[in-house]
């Protein structure tokens, strides 16, 4: 009954086969393995982008700081929601990795076509004094598990190219939404007008590897060049290639995502009938919900792992809602999801 983070779950088994079998004998370094190449080509086939630049590292954190650093000038300031992960989650990395400043869109989980126009309006009005336009940033799924629709992308896009201003798409769930969508991987990134993604994979099943996808692939070298002074340019690197060649192959990506979904509609399915408050309406493998703080004790007792979500659990108000965070991984069975149900 963990339901703390997907990020809390374990390895995925066919993962590390591939990671047993990537052990045997010797492989170049530095993403000269055999296997890089495989992911190369897998990766340019699900995104349907031939010519797109492709490139593993071992944390979300990186991929995003090293994508919206190559996208920027150290004198711009990067555009997201005010809930983004590279704002509350990543110990100001964009900004490191960068020198780019981040302007929080105004707005809540979501940010809005006019809101970020009004934002992108409001940069630029000192001249020289002030930080100039630079990217915007887009986290999907969202981290209050929203998802934007394919028409949201598309208009978001729309502003950023009015200013000519790149677009990076913070993926760390991206195949929980592409499953929620059920689109293609096009379709949710160039094809909406996204120029560069941070495929995720470690929430959904690896050991830890993500892929960076620059849809230009005239940012390749930069990245490289960024990737390796930064030190996220792995040596032994067969083993992040083992690891996202195996996610890829027959579609293990996409299969654990659907999982990890269904197990949440099923985890929300059930919070609903014993009259759980929602504070987002979950979408993808993420469940924002408020239930007594009684409820919250007794699940606690019987071995429950989540997060609560802003409030103690001690506390004499027993009926007293305290909101809730519950993330759904892959592994997560249907069993587990009832037997915590049961508890209430």
């Amino acid at each position: 009954m963990h339901f703390a983070s997907d990020n809390s779950g374990p390895v995925h088994p066919e993962v590390l086969a591939a990671l047993t079998e990537a052990n045997q004998g010797y492989q170049m370094a530095y993403g000269a393995d055999a296997l890089m190449n495989e992911v190369r080509d897998q990766i340019r086939g699900v995104f349907e982008a031939p010519g797109a630049a492709v490139y593993l590292v071992a944390t979300g954190t990186a991929a995003n700081s090293l994508a919206l650093a190559t996208l920027s000038q150290p004198w711009e300031t990067v555009f997201c929601s005010p809930v983004a992960h590279i704002h509350e989650d990543e110990c100001n990395a964009p900004e490191f990795y960068s020198g780019a400043k981040l302007t929080l869109v105004p707005g809540g989980d979501k940010m809005t076509p006019d809101a970020l126009r009004k934002s992108i309006e409001g940069e630029e009005t000192r001249g020289v004094h002030g930080p100039q336009r630079g990217p915007v940033s887009i986290t999907q799924v969202t981290e209050r598990g929203s998802v934007y629709s394919l028409d949201e992308l598309q208009a978001l896009c729309r502003v950023a190219k009015e200013y000519d201003l790149p677009v990076h798409l913070d993926g760390a769930r991206f195949s929980n939404a592409l499953a929620a969508l059920n689109c293609s991987a096009a379709e949710m990134t160039w094809k909406a007008g996204v120029d560069a993604v941070s495929f995720g994979g470690t929430k959904n099943g690896l050991m830890g590897v993500e892929a960076v996808v620059f849809f230009d692939e005239s940012k390749a070298w930069e990245f490289e060049l960024r990737r390796k002074r930064g030190a996220h340019l792995f040596s032994k690197h067969r083993y992040l290639s083992a690891q996202m060649a195996a996610y890829l192959r027959d579609d293990l990506w996409l299969k654990s995502a659907r999982q990890a979904n269904a197990s949440c509609a099923r985890l929300a399915d059930g919070l609903r009938a014993i009259g759980a408050e929602f504070l987002h309406e979950p979408q993808a493998n993420m469940v924002f919900a408020s239930f007594p703080r009684s409820q919250h004790k007794r699940l606690h007792a019987a071995g429950a792992v989540y997060h609560l979500w802003g409030d103690e659990l001690d506390g004499e108000d027993e009926e007293q809602m305290l909101a809730c965070r519950m993330v759904c991984d892959w592994s997560i069975s249907s069993e587990q999801i009832d037997a915590f149900l049961s508890l209430f």
